[in-house]
């Protein structure tokens, strides 16, 4: 799996590397609710620092993907994960912002 060079590959790997990074920060932080209720909490807190924590959390699953692709010399498939990762981090300072 590690040998494919597709950037649409990357892209989808960025795409759901974070949401297991969300599952692992779910866990740790807010273990008795369910993924609804999370998601709930974190949109209704004043501020949304927690989101903006689990979000940045989350992108450490996509720097950990990049970085084995990038110092594997499979750059195509490091190139999807940044542009999704570039989308996460867009969609996060949006949300800190308009939010």
């Amino acid at each position: 799996m590690l040998k494919k060079d597709n950037f649409i590959f990357g892209f989808i790997m960025g795409m759901v590397a974070p949401f297991v990074g969300f599952a692992v920060f779910k866990y740790t932080k807010l273990g008795p609710l369910n993924y609804w209720e999370a998601l709930q909490y974190l949109f209704v807190q004043p501020g949304h620092r927690l989101l903006t924590v689990a979000i940045s959390l989350s992108l450490m699953a996509n720097a950990v993907l990049f970085t084995i692709y990038i110092n594997a010399r499979i750059d195509n498939t490091a190139k999807g994960i940044f542009v999704a990762t570039l989308i996460y981090a867009l969609t996060a300072l949006s949300i800190k912002t308009f939010g």
